[in-house]
């Protein structure tokens, strides 16, 4: 087995089955959405890392992203807590999260996540940012389209598999960021060795790099942790590329 086809096999072992919006597992808490919204919704959509075809097993199923109408009166604290109250008062367990509510239904893992679209914009939302009590702009179509048009999706997935298998604080919006700047003039087709190229990366030219939001000029995505957490990152890095096996470094 070459190094390609073994990083290739924990890939297909870790990699989520691609999930429709239409998948009739959605239904009911789709309905739930429609019908706390109203006549102020303006679209529930897959967002995350579903739709950009990254998602990896034990880690959410799905992101619904709920586009409000710009002239919904509720403040965006008041739509994230309403959303939740309406949600629980359906019988579903959830959990608050930064900008997202958590809940499980029919052997998903579903993150929902609540937006006003910006006056005179389409595709720019606020969004409320619970663990500051604070909101932030963002097009989720920008994101998408990035990943989808980058051709990275193996890189992406065998980091966030390499990620959990070291138990590091590395939101997903950043490591996609950090494979992008790390493999930008990489050939593709080659996942083993971009893979490393990827870890030597994250050993040297990481942690005071910075990453701006490509939809929100104002918005820094590498402060999204703290540098002892760049600092375990870049050690986690240097370990695996010490190691002299492939199934040592991810498995």
């Amino acid at each position: 087995m070459t190094q390609d086809e073994y990083v290739r096999k924990i890939i297909r072992k870790k990699k989520s089955p691609n999930l429709t919006f239409y998948d009739t597992r959605l239904t009911d808490i789709k309905n739930v959405i429609r019908k706390w919204a109203g006549t102020q919704l303006s679209q529930i959509k897959l967002s995350g890392s579903c739709i950009k075809k990254t998602a990896i097993k034990g880690k959410s199923d799905c992101d619904l992203f709920i586009s409000l109408k710009s002239d919904t009166r509720e403040t965006l604290k008041e739509v994230y807590h309403s959303l939740n109250n309406k949600v629980k008062s359906e019988g579903y367990k959830t959990r608050e999260q930064n900008v997202s509510i958590a809940i499980k239904t029919n052997g998903l893992d579903i993150d929902l996540v609540p937006a006003k679209i910006q006056a005179g914009y389409r595709n720019y939302h606020s969004l409320y940012l619970s663990k500051k009590d604070s909101w932030l702009q963002t097009n989720i179509d920008i994101h998408i389209n990035k990943i989808l048009s980058s051709g990275r999706q193996e890189e992406i997935i065998a980091l966030k598999i390499w990620r959990e298998l070291n138990g590091l604080k590395f939101p997903s919006v950043y490591l996609e960021m950090v494979i992008l700047a790390a493999l930008k003039y990489k050939n593709k087709n080659q996942p083993a060795k971009n893979f490393l190229t990827v870890l030597e990366y994250l050993s040297n030219s990481f942690i005071d790099k910075k990453f701006i939001d490509p939809s929100n000029s104002n918005n820094c995505i590498s402060d999204m942790i703290f540098k002892y957490q760049k600092e375990e990152i870049r050690k986690a890095a240097k370990a695996s590329l010490k190691q002299d096996n492939w199934n040592k470094i991810i498995w």
